[in-house]
């Protein structure tokens, strides 16, 4: 059953979503618009390219959302907004490694819980390309990420870790293997460390409801979105007690239509409250 996002959801379901906004600033009056229209409940954001201070809360709180952020400066940031409650507020993780000299832990990563589920944001670092430092920075913040994972399992929490993972898990996630065999998102370490989440005891709770080939991401380059040229780098991953309730999952690909759309589609979940 895919969400019907131009209506209101039925009683008992609760509507769970992911969106990288490529700045929360330049962006805030379609993120109004579309939680406006999409009637969801809780949604992981990343990339907000804010410091706590520049984050408009009041904008989203007078929407009727609880609101955290991450935010250390012009890069990075995520943050979740929220109706069904704002608990346990965490920035990023245990062990979660940093970059630069000096080290900084980046703001990738948000957790809290709402309405009894445990909703981490995250925006994976990208790896730029295969030899390129960032990749080896990017492996070990997933393996810490992983870490982080099989706590949660093993605890039986009702959990979700969602946002921009910057990996494309299977062939069908990426427009043209040929095309990006040479670069990041694709490489066999990369999908091996997506797996090793899931091996944890996480489930990809939206690709039993999407289509193949159904992406995420476009390029704002050479067409791309015109072209048909994505990837599939937003994930909702579950435990097995959030995974159960899912009702249905969409990716909202009209969001990436119109002037001053991120480069990123929303993706939703139903699940039964």
């Amino acid at each position: 059953m895919e969400p019907t996002l131009g209506a209101p959801h039925k009683v008992g379901i609760v509507r769970i979503a992911t969106w990288n906004v490529n700045s929360i600033r330049s962006r805030i009056d379609r993120v109004e618009a579309w939680l406006q229209r999409s009637d969801v409940d809780v949604v992981a954001i990343q990339e907000t390219k804010a410091k706590d201070s520049q984050f408009p809360f009041d904008r989203l709180q007078a929407l009727g959302y609880e609101v955290a952020h991450h935010g250390l400066n012009h890069w990075n940031g995520v943050a979740i907004v929220s109706r069904v409650g704002l608990t346990d507020v965490v920035p990023s993780f245990a062990d979660a490694p940093g970059w630069g000299d000096p080290e900084v832990v980046e703001a990738r990563a948000l957790t809290a819980t709402c309405g009894g589920v445990k909703v981490t944001s995250v925006y994976v670092p990208n790896g730029r390309q295969l030899e390129d430092p960032h990749m080896a920075y990017k492996l070990s913040w997933l393996a810490a990420l992983r870490s982080e994972a099989e706590r949660s399992a093993a605890a039986g929490e009702t959990a979700a870790i969602m946002g921009d993972w910057n990996i494309a898990p299977q062939d069908e996630d990426v427009w043209s293997m040929e095309y990006y065999l040479d670069k990041s998102h694709v490489s066999e370490p990369e999908r091996a460390a997506f797996r090793a989440v899931l091996d944890a005891g996480f489930v990809d709770v939206v690709r039993p409801h999407v289509e193949p080939g159904a992406f995420t991401y476009w390029d704002y380059t050479q067409l791309a979105f015109a072209k048909r040229r994505g990837m599939r780098i937003d994930f909702i991953l579950g435990t097995q007690p959030f995974a159960d309730r899912v009702l249905g999952a969409a990716i909202d690909r009209e969001e990436r239509k119109g002037k001053g759309a991120s480069d990123h589609a929303p993706v939703v979940v139903e699940l039964a409250d």
